[in-house]
């Protein structure tokens, strides 16, 4: 039984980580509509404005689309004219931003602390923890893909490619893990809240691909999620990652566990979840308009947060993968794909960080070809 690569140096973590207006004027009045809404308001006759009030209805853009009505009705009796009426949106987007960053801040404090939670409570305090830590934030990142499908029963801007490939990641990780313990973390949370998580992480996205192959097929944009969509048939196109991938873990991979189906189904898993995210953002880059959904950009930016944690932690152990001769091929090769992976994720992070500091949509810049998104 090997102690695996994670005590080897005694370190320590102190990681812890608007609205519509009515318009009044000689030729007439109507309601101006809000964001999603079409002119309904007739003119008054006689060039009278109306009497009644208007009542600005909810936003339903793209934050109306991912957490409800923010924007709220104008107060009774309340009419905007002339200089006022600048002012009155500008409030009302600005009340719409406010709302939608609080929900930002509230998701992320959450995660962060549960965290500080598992540090303290759960972990030893080893190095080591920023490999549960890595597992946490992928398992927060599939559930916040579950909340924004199941809630709003939509599978938009969602890549299936993607999904089958976790799938694969976390199923090939769990046989490795369950059976030896020669990868796992060497503090307390290597005993069984690991295991715990990769199984939640593998249910959570078992869960995902299930909701948008079943009951919310009909908003799955396939003709978006093209990736790998050469010779195979359509919908099969992460298997240009997924086999080369296995090859190569085949043939390069560690002897941690001195077994060779355990040792080469950890190593996949590993090399696996360094491609596994590339049909997602090829399907961002195919979307016409560049706007990502927030709750979708949220759960892409915690996948990579994770794979953050974990390349920070295989900075300094990788070259305790090496393999039965020796050589230390499998660790730089681990290295490699990590970097590689952040790597085109960079413009992605540049622009989740402006749309979260501003509270607005995710927009993308459009690429000709498949580039860095």
């Amino acid at each position: 039984m090997s102690d695996g690569p994670y005590g080897r140096h005694g370190f320590n973590a102190n990681a812890g980580y608007g609205g519509g207006a009515s318009y009044g004027n000689a030729g007439g009045g109507y309601a101006a509509p809000s964001y999603g809404q079409s002119y309904g308001g007739a003119p008054s006759s006689g060039g009278v404005p109306p009497a009644s009030s208007y009542g600005a209805p909810a936003a339903q853009d793209a934050y109306g689309s991912q957490y409800g009505a923010y924007g709220g009705t104008a107060p009774d009796n309340y009419q905007m004219g002339g200089g006022d009426k600048d002012e009155g949106k500008k409030g009302g987007k600005k009340s719409i931003a406010v709302q939608a960053l609080n929900q930002n801040v509230l998701m992320w404090a959450g995660f962060f602390t549960a965290s500080l939670f598992v540090y303290f409570m759960l972990s030893g305090g080893d190095f080591s923890f920023l490999m549960t830590y890595g597992a946490m934030a992928r398992m927060f990142g599939f559930g916040i893909l579950n909340l924004k499908t199941f809630k709003s029963q939509r599978a938009t801007g969602v890549s299936v490619k993607t999904l089958q490939l976790y799938v694969l990641v976390f199923f090939f990780r769990l046989t490795s893990i369950i059976r030896h313990e020669g990868y796992l973390p060497y503090d307390k949370s290597g005993d069984w809240l690991y295991h715990l998580i990769e199984g939640m992480s593998l249910f959570f996205t078992a869960a995902a691909l299930y909701a948008c192959m079943g009951p919310f097929k009909h908003t799955y944009q396939a003709d978006l999620d093209r990736f790998g969509e050469h010779v195979v048939p359509p919908g099969m196109g992460a298997v240009w990652l997924a086999g080369p991938i296995l090859l190569v873990a085949i043939l390069v991979h560690p002897n941690l566990n001195a077994d060779f189906l355990s040792d080469t189904a950890w190593t996949y898993a590993m090399y696996l979840e360094s491609a596994a995210l590339i049909p997602q953002l090829f399907m961002f880059q195919k979307q016409t308009s560049g706007v990502v959904e927030l709750l979708t950009a949220h759960f892409v930016a915690a996948l990579g947060f994770g794979r953050i944690m974990e390349f920070f932690f295989w900075i300094y152990s990788y070259h305790e993968l090496a393999n039965a001769s020796g050589s230390r091929l499998p660790g730089y090769l681990a290295l490699f794909a990590q970097f590689v992976q952040l790597v085109l994720m960079l413009d992605f992070f540049w622009y989740y960080y402006l749309a979260v500091k501003n509270a607005t949509p995710l927009v993308l810049p459009s690429h000709n070809g498949m580039g860095i998104v």
